[in-house]
């Protein structure tokens, strides 16, 4: 046997390193809970990954104790949702919530997860998704989550992905072959590794994440079922969750009686009796019973629904009850322990140090240790390894990163070391003798990879090939991060698509209402582009994760290079030309279908109140040609980059010459379109007025002005075009549409500034033909921006042969106009409901114009075009101004705004931000944030900081941020024209 080394130990010797170059398994300053005086026992306890670990505490300790042992040796701070249980003499479960002492001698104890949420985004640490992931792998494998097979087989893909990474035909094959994680796996096999194809570049924490997002759906979800009766003697199954109290006939829930229901659950002897609120439109007696195995069940089913209320329902963790003098009346049990917001209160508030953790059998960790452990097993062959080692349960073997050999153990396997904690917080690690520890044998005692953190960088000592492989895995080349630009904004353009080609014509597929030709125009057109930029994006991620070392495809040269799969799709995308050049033709006839069909026109507004239409839908119409550009922009970035000697600068430039000619090719028609989706957009929000989309008008600018009246200044929305200037302000219709009140031709206008005059800051005054108009802007830059505008919009309506349309009805006559009682009254309710917040409006109260309302700004049609190059998505962490946590968002900019979702692969986002009239800044140091490329976005009292990950995209946010937040100047061009 070898002798410890002198000193307390680390969790890193656990790895079977010799000297200790790794991290404790408790955080700096923090010991184990204390213990009462005792003869120490040793507890085994078997945890989630199947492997069990040996705790020695003190023989008076009570459960609570050895939990906590365990909850600080996995470094776990979100230990409340997790529990220890095994099973008694008779076959029934007992939680160490339960437990008077540690448990009955040489009895394993299992952690297992105790409390299931309803939503795995209020889990805040990657480790404690991790252990849920395992949980639901050991249900799947026992078979106590019952699902369909379509669900069984996308959850057990994802674990696959998560446990031996990208797909690889004979690699998933065989592992599926050996691993059973359903009873009946083998009869949707096929539909496994169809599932596994989609899943490349998936990290082990994203497929633990979709993972969890899937079983949270499912009705067996954390469902543990207790058997009962009800009065007729009729078999049921009850059960408790987040909701409630639940009752299943078999596998099919029945009945659900909510928290809110429940006056009081109680049970007397073996019947078990829930007591509902007065309710005359319930149909159930005031008292529930059902009838149980026996009393034991009864009370260990009460104390979990105990449990359970007391988690999700309280906001604290409830006071015991006081002990009585003389007698005692019912149970004295209370839960022990913080609630979910607790837990959820302290993450966020506390700035936690992320501890790295290893994960079970995945192929995303360092590909030196793989290497490491092959050499080791050529080296150390044994004669015959037991079948119960390589494919115990759902495991395959686990390799540690350095061997550690007995004396006299010559060329026999390496055997796994044993770690034992004590009461005291001591490590202590040896390599077990032949006769094992508690009676088992070495072969059987496995090692759990979730007590094992990563070694960290100050003291690990890397060799060559391990530091190959983590500059693979960790590119910090320049390049990488503008492909990682191009595949993350790609899986954005694809999500838009699906918005035409499924949700879209989904909704219109099954209604008679929409024409038929415009449905098979959009189709005949969208769908040919969709399923080709799906093949690019697999393309794209397949290159990304060989870029990174994250790829089973083991291809051998040099493949960090993006050009040639740039060049090859680019040659595809010319083919699609023909499709293009149709998308304003779409956009067109659906437009005149919504004319000609109050009931179309409907049927399209209420696609655009989804959650998944989170732009205006012509936006998503347009959005093939928008990407057109983006691709110009990222290869001229990347020949920017690489030096003429490079062996990507020739792909690159001939992908952007292709790219250049089709942008050249369809300049025209996306100028045109821009122009007309404007129109169409405005004349939404707009009413009191008509042909507004006439063929020959442009939007120039729209915004907050101020205009003077009888009644002083009054707010009110500009709207410049190239003919006429129109204002308003907003009505109280219901979905908050600007009211017209007048229009100014633009022909023969003059423009002059009066602040001297009025004695109004930056004012100026407008003369027409028929009226003149002071106005005035919220400061200087902002009145620069509209004169200049007017200014051009005039001299274009004098260079216009044609003459000005009248954009109001017939029914507002000029005469009413030039009043100032008319147009102008305002009742009080009006003026109050202007001057709400954004946070009160509907969907459409979220579109530019309501956010230039409220934020007193403008914003042109030169910003919106630079707003369609200045697109960008990927993954940031966001913190607010008074919280210490980072959440982990993917965010998307677009349209002024960034959009957050919880994952790329989400269809709808959780929150929009917009951007108009923020500041972007770099925090200061009395901020305190002392991370790396951190940027801060403040409006008012409003602050929030965001994380990149690189420079390079530190750079890219702060680029875009910047042209939303700040409205084109003298420095940006003053045509759209200059842009292309």
């Amino acid at each position: 046997m070898v002798e410890p080394a002198d000193g307390p130990s680390t969790a890193g010797q656990r790895l079977g390193a010799p000297e200790s170059f790794g991290v404790s398994s408790l955080e700096p300053g923090l010991r184990p809970p204390a213990q009462p005086p005792g003869r120490q026992v040793s507890i085994r306890v078997q945890m989630l990954d199947d492997t069990q670990e040996v705790f020695q505490i003190s023989q008076r300790s009570p459960g609570k104790v050895l939990f906590d042992l365990v909850c600080a040796h996995l470094n776990l701070t979100e230990g409340d949702y997790f529990g220890l249980e095994y099973q008694d003499q008779r076959k029934m479960t007992v939680r160490h919530a339960c437990l008077k002492n540690s448990g009955p001698k040489n009895t394993i104890l299992r952690f297992v997860v105790k409390f299931f949420p309803p939503d795995h985004t209020q889990l805040m640490e990657e480790l404690t998704r991790y252990l849920f992931a395992l949980q639901i792998k050991r249900d799947l494998a026992c078979g106590h989550l019952i699902c369909n097979d379509t669900s069984a087989a996308l959850m057990i893909s994802h674990i696959v992905q998560s446990e031996i990474g990208d797909f690889d035909e004979t690699q998933s094959w065989q592992h599926l072959l050996h691993n059973k994680y359903l009873p009946d796996q083998d009869a949707i096999r096929d539909k496994i590794i169809d599932c596994h194809r989609k899943h490349v570049g998936q990290t082990p924490a994203e497929s633990d994440f979709q993972l969890l997002e899937i079983v949270r759906r499912l009705e067996m979800y954390g469902v543990r079922l207790h058997p009962a009766k009800d009065r007729e003697g009729i078999k049921l199954s009850l059960a408790v969750a987040h909701t409630g109290v639940l009752v299943f006939q078999g596998y099919t829930k029945i009945n659900t009686f909510n928290w809110s229901k429940i006056r009081k659950l109680s049970f007397k002897r073996k019947r078990f009796l829930i007591k509902l609120r007065a309710d005359p439109t319930n149909t159930h007696h005031d008292t529930l019973e059902f009838a149980m195995a026996s009393r034991d069940c009864c009370k260990v089913f009460w104390k979990i629904c105990v449990e359970y209320h007391a988690f999700f329902r309280l906001f604290e963790e409830p006071k015991p009850k006081p002990k009585p003098i003389l007698f005692t009346r019912g149970s004295s049990f209370r839960f022990s322990g913080r609630t979910q917001k607790q837990i959820i209160d302290y993450v966020k508030d506390s700035e936690l140090k992320k501890v790295p953790f290893e994960r079970l059998s995945s192929l995303f960790l360092d590909y030196s240790n793989s290497r490491n452990c092959d050499r080791c097993k050529r080296q150390n062959q044994p004669t015959q390894q037991p079948s119960h080692l390589s494919h115990c349960n759902t495991h395959s073997s686990y390799c540690c990163s350095k061997d550690t050999k007995s004396p006299d153990s010559g060329d026999s396997p390496p055997r796994s070391p044993h770690m034992v904690v004590n009461g005291n917080g001591l490590v202590n690690e040896q390599v077990k003798c032949s006769t094992g520890v508690l009676g088992q044998s070495p072969e059987r005692q496995q090692l759990s990879p979730l007590t094992s953190p990563l070694l960290t960088e100050a003291g690990y000592i890397r060799n060559d090939d391990e530091e190959e492989a983590r500059r693979k895995k960790f590119p910090t080349d320049k390049a990488y991060f503008i492909a990682k630009e191009l595949l993350t904004t790609e899986r954005t353009y694809l999500k838009d698509l699906q918005v035409i080609t499924e949700s879209f014509q989904g909704v219109v597929g099954k209604d008679e209402v929409f024409p038929d030709p415009v449905r098979n125009m959009i189709s005949a057109n969208y769908d040919p582009v969709y399923k080709f930029h799906q093949g690019f994006l697999k393309d794209v991620e397949q290159r990304l994760a060989q870029w990174e070392g994250r790829s089973n495809a083991h291809i051998k040269g040099d493949y960090q290079r993006i050009g040639d799969v740039l060049l090859k799709n680019t040659q595809g995308l010319r083919l699609l030309t023909i499709h293009l050049q149709k998308h304003s033709e779409c956009l067109v006839e659906l437009e005149r279908a919504c004319r000609s069909s109050r009931k179309v026109e409907t049927l399209c507004r209420e696609f655009e109140q989804q959650r998944v239409c989170y732009l205006p839908f012509n936006i998503f119409l347009l959005r093939p040609l928008h990407r057109l550009l983006h691709y110009k922009l990222i290869l001229e970035r990347f020949c920017k980059h690489y030096p003429p000697t490079h062996d990507d600068f020739r792909d690159c430039r001939a992908a952007l010459a292709d790219i250049s000619e089709m942008v050249l090719q369809l300049q025209g028609v996306m100028m045109k379109m821009e122009n007309f989706q404007k129109l169409l957009e405005l004349k939404k929000d707009l009413t009191g007025i008509d042909s507004l989309t006439m063929p020959g008008r442009e939007f120039i600018r729209l915004g907050c002005l101020s205009k003077l009246s009888g009644k002083g200044l009054q707010q009110r929305m500009f709207f410049l075009f190239s003919d006429s200037l129109v204002y308003t302000s907003r009505g109280m219709t219901p979905s908050n549409q600007f009211r017209v009140h007048g229009q100014l031709p633009l022909y023969g206008m003059t423009i002059r500034e009066s602040e001297e005059e009025w004695g109004v800051p930056h004012s100026f005054t407008l003369f027409g033909q028929r009226q003149s108009v002071v106005v005035a802007a919220s400061c200087a830059s902002e009145m620069e921006r509209w004169v200049e505008d007017i200014r051009m919009a005039i001299d274009l309506a004098e260079q216009s042969s044609s003459p000005t349309a009248d954009l109001l009805p017939s029914s507002l006559s000029d005469s009413k106009l030039l009043e100032d009682g008319g147009a102008e009254q305002e009742s009080e309710e009006e003026l109050c409901g202007s001057r709400s917040s954004l946070e009160r409006q509907g969907h459409r109260g979220n579109t530019i114009m309501h956010v230039c309302w409220h934020r007193n700004t403008s914003v042109s049609m030169v910003d919106f075009s630079i707003a369609v190059e200045n697109q960008l998505s990927g993954n940031l962490l966001r913190k607010f101004k008074n919280s210490n946590g980072w959440q982990k968002l993917w965010v998307v900019f677009t349209n002024f705004s960034l959009f957050f979702y919880k994952s790329h692969q989400d269809d709808c986002p959780l929150a929009s931000l917009p951007l108009l009239g923020y500041s972007v800044t770099v925090p200061s140091e009395s901020e305190n944030i002392h991370k790396d490329y951190v940027f801060k976005l403040h409006f008012k009292s409003h602050v929030y900081y965001f994380r990149s990950e690189s420079e390079y995209t530190f750079e890219r946010w702060m680029e875009v941020i910047r042209s939303a937040t700040c409205s084109a100047s003298h420095s940006l061009p003053s045509t759209r024209k200059d842009l292309y």
